[in-house]
């Protein structure tokens, strides 16, 4: 098979910019059809790109890195003396990945959208800001350098705050999409600042320069222990913002206020995710810095049972998967800080598919429901939407970590690889996994119960004039293929000790350049362990599934009963630990009051306004002046003349005389 020319990878981007250009300027005149025909053609195009080009970065012989650059007039993209950047292109199999997962995901929650959204207002806004999400999110991945990476990290960050904002007249919505960006901004703040020092230090922000120089140059483990640290703390506070760990985390649960398809692409398999790749791409900069490895080790576990703990008690059916989605990236977060990229990026493949398929099988039963998302008000609706139970079911499953689901390959991989690192605080943080790994399973079949078992809770009022029935095909097409690559998808990754290969793994091991790591670990610890870990793992997930079953199925109440007799601590973990409180209170609050009492009145009304009243005071004290002078009155003149004269002669006698004396 003849090799696919690199000058065709700038179709991936350049044709989702297409749609999103011919949506967001005649989207307003188009029939809806014509709209969501555009907005389809040009995400699936990109999509068999990507196919294309797995088949023949895949086949044997086939280089390992495609490489394209443009250089208008011969020239980089930037360049000034001393430094120049190119806007360039490379795809290695890393790349690979997240380019399957923006365009093959995102092309089937563009179908979901063309039924979810078909009776909303701004229906040709949404695909536009869909289409131009997708671009940004390619270019991201695609770039070969930081500061295109930048353009892309910005770029998502734009469309996350106008998607999640799309309700615009709803203030909450308004709200979320404003929080989002700020806090987004927090974290950009300190990656531009990575980004200088890697100029100062490096000369370059080229990715292959960077990270050669550190490669082959053992003395910077020496020589950069100054700033390399640094760096990577500075890239770890962008990685937190875009991908909701702590402290950054707050905007995402606010993010659900979006339409449910922007919650399944942006905010579970695409978007959420860039701070695990940016972190898995910049892997030689970590290794070269065992404190922000740790840093990054501790940041992913905290936030993985601190996001499982306030999930536990959701009621919200998006919430309890908004704060699955930071739970799981912490456990990305965490494979990452122990060294084991392939095994976090696995966990990310899987994710994509079992989360974007959670995300939009809730939509399939909000819709049902006329927009009710209080499982409390759900209940018994695995007869009355049969297609979405069993593709959710799939869903709940992969997520728990129940074999032979995808998310049991991909997070028993992340557990075993953290019980095996050489982080001093291995054993913790494995346990702080495998705690995580419980809550979860009880979480989400606690969802499954409530929402699917039980007798029926729905509001009679809620669906008067709207019967409960299963959603249209375009919505539940995507929920089957979905489904069965939340079955299925974790197969590419199965264990030697299972029977595999360790196939992710070896498919990413040219990026990653750590050889067969998971055999070295083998070799060092043995398959018995991996199998008694593994063991451990199914044990904690069915007694996640045991405990939901006893509490909101086999006894329904208990759980109720539960909370009241420990209120004071179900209360602390039902109101989010308080942390939003707790920055309105300290940050939020002090920082209005400053903005309103010091830049407000002192700087834009003192300063700024009255320096402008101050200056149009002066020029019409200076113009009455002028008035008086040219008055028109000749006896006014002659005064002003002999005032004049006898100023002059003064001068002229006391002046001589002064300078007589000196």
């Amino acid at each position: 098979m003849n090799p696919m020319p690199a000058s065709t990878i700038w179709f991936i981007p350049l044709l989702p910019f297409a749609g999103f250009l011919i949506n967001g300027t005649l989207g307003r005149r188009l029939p809806r059809a014509v709209v969501s025909t555009v907005a389809l053609l040009f995400t699936a195009a990109p999509a068999a790109l990507v196919a294309w080009l797995w088949t023949t970065m895949c086949t044997s012989g086939a280089p390992n890195t495609i490489e394209s650059v443009i250089r208008p007039y011969g020239y980089g993209w930037i360049a000034i003396t001393g430094f120049h950047a190119d806007f360039a292109f490379t795809v290695d199999h890393l790349t690979l990945i997240m380019l399957g997962v923006v365009t093959g995901v995102g092309f089937l929650i563009h179908i979901y959208s063309v039924g979810y959204m078909a009776h909303e207002e701004g229906y040709w806004r949404f695909f536009a800001y869909l289409n131009l999400f997708m671009f940004f999110m390619s270019v991201l991945v695609l770039a070969a350098n930081f500061l295109l990476l930048f353009v892309g990290w910005e770029g998502v960050g734009l469309c996350s705050y106008l998607l999640i904002g799309f309700y615009f007249k709803k203030a909450s919505a308004a709200n979320a999409g404003k929080k989002a960006f700020i806090v987004n901004r927090i974290g950009d703040f300190g990656f531009l600042l990575a980004m200088f020092l890697l100029v100062v230090h490096f000369g370059s922000l080229d990715f292959s320069q960077v990270f050669t120089d550190i490669a082959q140059n053992p003395q910077w483990q020496q020589q950069g222990a100054h700033f390399l640290p640094t760096i990577c703390l500075l890239l770890i506070l962008g990685a937190a913002g875009k991908s909701a760990q702590i402290p950054l985390y707050i905007w995402l649960p606010d993010a659900m206020e979006g339409p449910t398809p922007v919650s399944a692409l942006i905010h579970a398999a695409t978007m959420v995710t860039a701070g695990i790749y940016m972190v898995a791409r910049c892997h030689v900069l970590f290794n070269s810095s065992p404190l922000a490895l740790s840093v990054v080790a501790i940041i992913g576990a905290a936030t993985a049972i601190f996001a499982a703990s306030i999930g536990m008690v959701q009621h919200d059916i998006k919430r309890v998967l908004a704060y699955s989605t930071i739970s799981q990236l912490g456990y990305m977060f965490m494979a990452c800080g122990v060294g084991a990229y392939a095994a976090g990026i696995f966990h990310l493949l899987t994710h994509s598919f079992f989360k974007a398929l959670l995300f939009l099988a809730a939509g399939s039963v909000i819709h049902a429901l006329s927009g009710e998302q209080d499982m409390r008000k759900m209940g018994g609706l695995r007869t009355r939407t049969p297609i979405t139970f069993w593709c959710m079911s799939a869903g709940v499953f992969a997520i728990a970590g129940i074999p032979p689901f995808a998310g049991f390959f991909s997070k028993d991989e992340i557990l075993y690889r953290t019980f095996a690192s050489n982080n001093p605080l291995h054993i913790v943080l494995w346990l702080i996994g495998l705690a995580t790994a419980g809550m979860t399973s009880f979480y989400m079949f606690r969802l499954w119960f409530k929402t699917f078992f039980g007798e029926p809770r729905v509001d009679p009022h809620a669906t008067a004039h709207h019967s409960i029935h299963e959603s249209p095909w375009f919505m539940l097409l995507p929920l089957v293929v979905l489904a069965f690559l939340s079955v299925t998808g974790g197969w590419v990754g199965i264990p030697a000790a299972l029977g595999g290969n360790n196939g992710m793994e070896r498919f990413l091991d040219p990026v990653f350049t750590n050889g067969t790591a998971a055999e070295a670990v083998a070799a060092t610890t043995g398959h018995a362990l991996e199998l008694v870990l593994t063991l451990v793992s199914v044990l904690v997930a069915v007694a996640g599934f045991y405990i939901a079953y006893v509490f909101y199925y086999e006894k329904p109440g208990t759980a109720d009963a539960l909370a009241e007799r420990n209120s004071r601590a179900y209360a602390v973990v039902k109101n989010k630990y308080w942390v939003d409180e707790f920055y309105n209170a300290f940050l939020i609050t002090p920082l209005l009051m400053f903005t309103r009492g010091i830049l407000e009145i002192v700087v834009e009304r003192g300063v700024v306004n009255g320096s402008g009243q101050a200056a149009g005071a002066a020029t019409r004290g200076l113009a009455w002046i002028e008035r008086k002078q040219i008055s028109g009155n000749i006896r006014s003149y002659a005064g002003w003349l002999a005032i004049g004269a006898a100023a002059v002669i003064a001068v002229m006698l006391f002046g001589q005389s002064m300078w007589g004396h000196l």
